[in-house]
């Protein structure tokens, strides 16, 4: 723990934290205790008591505590956990006051030794010659000791609050592991909605859209076959508008694709990664062992991930090769792309493999990234299946 210096500013809100806490403490507690005769008063007014309680360890120390869900009755842990810091810390607050407040009290009375006494009888006469210089100097030496040591009361103290403050008030280690399983779920719930819908949007598109442009890119290739008599520029009109349909619906069609395949879905990764696979501008071997499917979307992500990688190679590597394999051991999905270029890729040289990674990520997937400057370079991805 690192001990601020007797002037820094965290000693002085180390020692606010203490001795404001402590007349407090003792007013919540007092009220906690007399509410006690009127239990649905108590209850309605503990979450206040521990708010302003949460607001002073934020104002001097800068530390939120976590909240916990509102007291609904007495069978429930936070009002008794609640109950318990409000009872304690007036006891808490009472040995940080002391202490730290004789510390301090003591530098400053050791400090000032060397002054002249100005009364006739000091109180400490009888015990002390408080006029022999021998005695000042221990006082002084006293003083000193005392002003080193008071930071190391005061930070102690503060951290012992804020530990019992944590542990009472804060959500305990059933509640986060609960807060926890229910975050993780909303996730995962998050994520697969998301894929669903880009799922639902390549079928609108592929139904919709696509098939309307199919359509008209073949009747305007009809009527340029067929409508030979017409004026040039009429000719050229419908030429111009062929092509820009042809275009049109290639784009929409690498926009599906990249959206979420078809055949993903219809037919699982080996079918889909062999349709990326055999549009790379360089040879790529690719091995596909799975023998049970995972989930769709730790499918997609293995899809995007080995596209993204390959898209990437394409433009960045200069390769000659590459390597895929994708294969299942137990819960987990193993998926390797390995290729011969000039390597140097970084996962904060550009979006690409920042995206990739949060994509990973969003379902507890790992990746490492391995490309030093003149290649190869590799990436090993570990999803879980279920």
């Amino acid at each position: 723990m690192k001990v601020p210096r007797p002037w820094s500013a965290r000693a002085w809100l180390d020692t606010a934290h203490v001795m404001i806490g402590f007349p407090v403490a003792v007013l919540l507690g007092g009220l906690t205790l007399t509410l006690a005769v009127a239990p649905p008063v108590l209850r309605h007014a503990l979450p206040w008591f521990t708010r302003v309680q949460r607001s002073r360890l934020h104002a001097f120390q800068g530390v939120r505590i976590p909240p916990v869900p509102a007291p609904t009755g007495w069978r429930d842990s936070p009002t008794w956990r609640q109950i318990g810091y409000h009872l304690l810390s007036p006891v808490v607050g009472l040995a940080g006051a002391v202490l730290v407040g004789l510390a301090w009290g003591g530098a400053i009375v050791g400090l000032l030794a060397f002054l002249p006494p100005k009364l006739e009888e000091p109180p400490l006469e009888f015990m002390f010659n408080l006029r022999d210089n021998r005695v000042q100097i221990v006082f002084m030496l006293i003083g000193l000791a005392l002003l080193v040591l008071a930071p190391f009361l005061a930070r102690g103290m503060a951290a012992l609050d804020l530990s019992v403050a944590r542990t009472l008030l804060g959500p305990s280690r059933t509640e986060l592991g609960q807060r926890i399983e229910t975050l993780t779920e909303s996730r995962a719930g998050v994520i697969d909605a998301a894929d669903a819908e880009r799922r639902r949007i390549e079928r609108d598109l592929h139904d919709g859209a696509q098939q309307r442009l199919v359509s008209l890119a073949m009747n305007l290739g009809l009527a340029r076959a067929t409508l030979t008599d017409l004026p040039e520029p009429a000719k050229e009109a419908i030429a111009q508008a062929h092509e820009e349909a042809k275009q049109a619906l290639k784009e929409l069609r690498d926009f599906v694709r990249g959206l979420h395949p078809a055949v993903l879905n219809d037919q699982g990764l080996d079918a889909a990664l062999s349709g990326v696979a055999a549009r790379a501008p360089f040879p790529v071997k690719l091995t596909v062992d799975i023998e049970r499917r995972p989930t769709p979307t730790i499918e997609a992500v293995a899809f995007f991930t080995v596209s993204e990688a390959l898209t990437n190679i394409a433009k960045h590597a200069a390769a000659t090769k590459a390597e895929v394999l994708v294969r299942r051991e137990r819960d987990r999905l193993h998926v390797l792309v390995h290729d011969d270029g000039c390597g140097g890729a970084r996962m904060d040289g550009g979006t690409g493999l920042r995206g990739l990674a949060q994509r990973i990520d969003s379902v507890d997937g790992r990746l490492k990234l391995s490309s030093p400057l003149g290649g190869p370079t590799t990436i090993e991805v570990e999803l879980p299946c279920e």
